[in-house]
């Protein structure tokens, strides 16, 4: 099964910034939406932001507007996920996801999960 590669992950301080990165070179992204979605210890995987590939409108949880912007490459096929003032609640395992054009930013509609890659956020 084809997967996303995600990196960029790491441990910050509160109030620092993390860039993440999204590897959707081996997809075909025509059509489609890309998610980014966290997952901490014992809690169930939850969107965090999505982007449509192709007009690129965004969308994004409550708890990160103002805070995370969600960006892509067309041409590398990498999708980004910028998040600044992070707070330890932010703290989780990071995944990206895929789903159709229309898909709902919800983690139901998405599949092919990379890795992940983690955050914490922490004094």
């Amino acid at each position: 099964q084809v997967q996303f590669v995600e990196s960029g992950g790491g441990r910050v301080q509160p109030g620092g910034s993390l860039r993440l990165s999204c590897d959707a070179s081996r997809f075909n992204l025509d059509y489609s939406t890309i998610g980014w979605f966290r997952q901490a210890p014992g809690k169930e995987r939850e969107a965090v932001s999505c982007i449509r590939s192709d007009s690129g409108r965004s969308f994004y949880v409550d708890s990160v507007k103002g805070r995370f912007t969600i960006s892509r490459d067309k041409s590398k096929k990498i999708v980004y996920l910028q998040m600044n003032n992070l707070k330890p609640e932010d703290t989780a395992a990071y995944y990206c996801g895929i789903g159709s054009e229309e898909s709902p930013c919800y983690r139901t509609h998405f599949g092919s999960w990379g890795q992940g890659t983690q955050v914490t956020v922490s004094s």
